[in-house]
């Protein structure tokens, strides 16, 4: 057990993620007896293409990188034609366009300058598109838009067809050698019996061929359908756009060009377009020129390209190329998919195939071997071996078959796909229940997970925030009502209410838009919203307050945790407003605003009393902003906000519920030996109060600042880090930090949440990246692993759920079929140098290999998780994928079949008094049929491996119902009626009766195997001097 354990370290072992060439290569090479490489190589990516595919991309990228720098050189490097004429046709006229859609795209692409102001600029092109600014285009015209300026997509390869698959599954080597010696066989036995009796053999054996390939290929053919959804809901991308005078939300294969489209950080670029207006937008083109510099786009630079992401700040462009008139869509539509990365258990089970397989192997030939020898030697003592006749090429060539469905049997080419199989299955479940899994091996990750660094805001927490309280001219208030509101407008002065109003409206990034059906709604992040609607409640609004101009705009940075906005006054001054985190803006502040609206200097003990009620609010488990103003003369247009000097008006108490089953899904965490770490930029005080309501943090429990964690020694960091489960106002880096010292100093299987485009190299870093899918950016979202589509940490334990389920399940499918392997083997092996036949023929062996291998995988495989499997710790790395348990139970009901198939070949006749001349074909058939019954019935032990009761949860599971029903059903028919080509006899209602009950003793030798204690490796004693308690109820048992 260790050798197997050391050899599939060291050939089949490759990292979940981002796994090096080398690796991959060298487990492809240590692969051997791959009965269908086609198939068994389905789904995992060819390296040498992959490698071809890069170097196109980098070779595109370059072009595209030498005609943004080059500009005059674009036309003639990329098209190679100095100059083009561009033509309007009569379609192009007669839909009310004036304009060519290729000049228009170029245009952009090639950062046509002295070609965009000869149109107009932005607002000409505007006009010739039929479009405008604030109106955008008309939704009636979709369709003659996209008729004549193209569709938003690009050309992908068609999927596979089902006869793709059939073709596949036809290319098994063994099963070809099993046609040919079938044709054989039906040649010579027409020569040697005649019509029909010559053909039963050979058409038996094409058949059961045909039967195996259908079922294989519907299997791999529903698979497929189930990864192209899934591959088809990863490729959904809403954006906002501005479309017959409202704002509205669409997928990104809806646009068309004239669209006014609303960008903001971390959206990915979803065409080609025009910079309209907007706020310090910084583009990262990297992606599509492999430049890594951002690029600051403005009047005078405003050309954005598709795939793009947006680095920073806002802004609204027109859209003037879609699809393949983008270089992105040119560059996507090159390239191929290039498959994904496999899995570290398909990786595993590919070593244990081939280990298999060579046994298998030896096996079939020493059965060749043998019955050769033994026929040899018989015929060389009764007719002498000068005499040879059709009758002995017809035993040679079923001998063959015999040996070479051995090898059908012996190698487990379904392992290493029962994991796609599992992985799919979990996958389409996960997807109904709010998470898009975008990597195959992040499901089966998720299983081994032992932490999870969560955010608190919209993952832990509802995300619908409320203003609680508010702190304004000394006064502290709750405002949960309108009465309050009239209390609060009653204590401050005019002056302040108009303040404040003016630095809500002016600093954020919120804004009231109009709907399809004529309704307002506020847009922006949930903070922002909550603040928006706060303002919005006053009534009586100055004009002047929303008549101010903003003159420069710094959006929210997850670094500097704050926000500015730079305004116009009518006097010639200008005002500075800021918000963000309360410590930040407060230490930015030495002026504040007192009962009377006037600015008066911050003493000492002014603002510890500030600080107080900033700790007081988050206490109460708020989240704190503060909003302050400082007026200046005059600004720099390159510099930042000031960072001093500032008057603070007030300060925020904003309400965010937790969110209901939080406090149960962390609790099964813990049961699960996994630990939750909150990672969030809000006050340590509010963090804390969060993380005590859900019951991440207790007593001996350490919550720590960002601030102080970055300041740690390695060797400080090695000591606190397995104490941390709160870490508050936290920067992107420092996330990055705790989960590459928990990977790398202690060996933790991590998962991470994240929203941001800052929290990408964390989600990168992880061992299981989780964006948020409503909260989180694009660019974030394409760091990920998984995306949780509602935001909610339950469905983060959902994930978990189904990660252990794919690894038991295939746990269990191994279990499976080694046990059909080892006794398929011995029990031919044997009884060829035994006998001088094999009882089970290549029709029967067939059918085994069918129900072990598709079906048993399909049976197996697909078991939903159940509430057990997160009772126990998680998977550590490098654990053994085959346990004890597994062998235990392996060895133990090989036994048991070997002893009763053995007792039936040598003692049968005897034992059961059959009598007669087909006393051996009744014999054999009970051997085959008390052989099948074995592997129902140990399919249904499998369920469980280590608890007695197995059909708990088993009428609820209808695919494992339907498999066994359909097997048995099957077998019927192959005993009674299919009798000729399977080499079966029809049997008495006695000996159908024998088989049932030999097969369901294996529930009762299951039963006693599991009461036999085996030592697992991460077993911790669960009493007192290691005493176990006794089973608390059926469950338990």
């Amino acid at each position: 057990m260790e050798r197997l354990d050391s050899y599939l370290k060291e050939h089949f072992e490759v990292p979940a993620k981002n796994p090096s060439e080398e690796a991959q290569r060298r487990w492809r090479s240590a692969v051997g007896l791959v009965k269908n490489r086609r198939r068994r190589f389905r789904m995992v990516p060819d390296l040498d293409r992959r490698s071809q595919d890069e170097a196109q991309r980098q070779s595109i990228q370059e072009k595209i990188r030498l005609a943004l720098v080059v500009q005059k050189a674009a036309i003639t490097f990329i098209d190679g034609a100095k100059h083009k004429d561009y033509r309007i046709t009569e379609d192009i006229i007669k839909a009310g366009f004036s304009i060519n859609p290729d000049e228009l795209a170029s245009i952009t692409s090639k950062h046509d300058v002295k070609a965009l102001k000869m149109h107009g600029g932005a607002d000409g092109i505007s006009k010739k598109i039929r479009s405008s600014f604030d109106h955008g285009i008309s939704a009636s015209d979709l369709d003659t838009r996209q008729n004549i300026y193209g569709i938003n997509r690009y050309v992908e390869k068609p999927s596979r067809s089902f006869w793709m698959f059939v073709w596949d599954a036809l290319q098994d080597m063994t099963l070809i050698i099993l046609m040919v010696c079938a044709l054989i066989s039906a040649v010579v036995g027409l020569a040697s019996e005649g019509w029909p009796k010559g053909m039963y053999d050979g058409l038996g054996i094409i058949l059961s061929i045909l039967l195996v390939v259908m079922v294989t290929a519907i299997s791999d053919y529903r698979q497929s359908l189930q990864f192209k959804e899934l591959d088809n809901e990863k490729k959904k991308i809403f954006i906002h756009v501005t479309r017959d005078g409202s704002r509205q939300k669409i997928s990104i294969y809806d646009l068309a060009v004239g669209d006014i489209v609303h960008l903001s950080i971390g959206d990915q670029v979803p065409a080609d377009g025009l910079y309209i207006h907007g706020y310090s937008l910084l583009i990262d083109e990297s992606s599509l020129s492999g430049e890594s510099d951002p690029v600051y786009i403005s009047q005078d630079k405003p050309f954005i390209l598709a795939g793009t992401k947006v680095q920073d700040g806002s802004a609204k462009m027109i859209v003037t190329a879609v699809g393949m008139r983008t270089e992105w869509g040119r560059l996507m539509s090159t390239l191929s998919e290039g498959g994904e990365d496999e899995t570290p258990l398909q990786v595993k089970l590919n070593g244990v195939a081939t280990i298999i397989g060579k046994i298998g192997l030896m096996f079939a030939t020493l059965t060749f071997v043998v019955l050769m020898v033994r026929f040899l030697i018989e015929k060389g003592l009764t007719v002498g071996l000068s005499k040879w006749y059709s009758t002995d090429a017809l035993t040679i060539v079923n001998y063959f078959a015999t040996a070479v469905t051995i090898i059908v049997v012996a190698v487990p080419e379904g392992l290493p796909l029962a994991v796609t199989l599992s992985l799919a299955f979990a996958m389409k479940k996960l997807m109904i229940d709010k998470a898009l899994v975008r990597h195959l091996s992040a499901c089966e990750t998720m299983g081994s997970a032992g932490t999870i660094c969560t955010d608190k805001t919209g993952t832990l927490t509802t995300n619908h925030m409320v203003v609680d309280k508010i702190w304004i001219s000394e006064v502290s208030k709750s405002v949960t009502s309108n009465n309050s509101l009239e209390d609060l407008t009653s204590a401050i002065s005019p002056a302040t209410l108009s303040l404040l109003l003016q630095g809500i409206f002016e600093n954020t990034s919120a804004e009231v838009v109009n709907e399809k059906d004529g309704k307002q709604t506020v847009l922006g992040t949930p903070t922002e919203r909550a603040i928006f609607e706060f303002g919005l409640k006053w009534e009586g609004l100055d004009a002047e307050d929303r008549t101010c101009t903003k003159v420069k705009v710094e959006p929210f940075n997850s670094i500097k945790k704050k926000m500015a906005v730079l305004v116009s006054l009518n006097n010639g001054m200008y005002r500075w407003f800021t918000k963000g985190a309360s410590e930040i803006i407060v230490q930015m502040c030495d002026m504040m605003i007192d009962g009377d609206g006037n600015s008066v200097p911050l003493s000492e003990a002014q603002r510890k009393n500030i600080l107080d009620t900033i700790n007081s609010f988050a206490s109460d488990a708020l989240r704190t902003l503060c909003l302050a103003y400082k007026e200046v003369d005059d600004f720099d247009d390159d510099a930042d906000s000031p960072t001093s000097g500032f008057t603070l008006i007030s300060i925020f108490g904003i309400k965010d519920p937790l969110r209901p089953g939080v406090k149960d899904a962390v609790k099964a965490c813990m049961s699960a030996g996994i630990i939750v770490r909150m990672v969030t930029g809000d006050n340590i005080n509010t963090a804390k109060a969060i993380a005590k309501e859900c019951g991440i943090l207790s007593d001996g429990d350490v919550s720590i600042d960002g601030s102080e964690f970055r300041s740690k020694s390695p060797e400080e960091m090695r000591e606190i880090i397995p104490k941390i489960r709160v870490m508050a106002r936290s920067l992107p880096l420092d996330k990055h930090t705790l989960v590459t010292n928990l990977r790398g100093m202690f060996g933790e299987v991590v998962a991470v949440t994240g929203d941001g485009t800052n929290d990408a190299p964390a989600l990168h870093e992880a061992d299981i990246g989780l964006a948020m899918g409503i909260a989180g950016t694009e660019v974030a979202k394409e760091s990920a692993d998984v995306i949780v589509l509602d935001d909610n940490f339950t469905t983060i334990i959902n994930v978990a759920r189904w990660g252990r389920a794919v690894y038991i399940n295939i746990q269990k499918f191994v279990q499976f079929q080694l046990t059909v392997n080892i006794v398929a083997l011995i029990i031919n092996f044997v009884s060829a140098c035994i006998t001088g036949s094999a009882p089970l023929t290549a029709v029967q062996l067939l059918w085994v290999n069918m129900i072990m291998d598709t079906l048993g995988a399909l049976a197996l495989a697909t078991e939903p998780p159940n509430d057990d499997m997160m009772k126990r710790p998680p998977v550590g790395r490098g654990e053994s994928f085959i346990t004890k348990v597994m062998w235990r139970n392996i060895i133990g009901q090989s036994l048991y079949q070997l002893v009763v198939l053995g007792v039936l070949m040598f003692a049968g006749e005897q034992f059961l008094n059959i009598k007669g001349a087909d006393s051996k074909s009744v014999i054999n058939t009970l051997i085959f049929n008390s052989f099948v019954f074995c592997q129902v019935f140990n399919e249904i032990n499998s369920r469980e491996m280590e608890k007695i009761n197995v059909f708990r949860g088993m009428v609820t599971n209808w695919i494992f119902i339907a498999i066994i029903a359909v097997t048995v059903v099957f077998q019927v028919v192959i005993i009674e009626f299919l009798g000729t080509f399977a080499s079966t006899v029809p049997l008495n209602w006695q000996l159908w009766l024998l088989s049932v009950g030999l097969g369901s003793v294996s529930l009762i030798v299951g039963a006693i195997l599991k009461c036999i204690p085996v030592t697992k490796s991460n077993e911790v004693p669960a009493g007192p001097n290691g005493y176990a308690p006794l089973p608390s109820g059926p469950d338990d048992i």
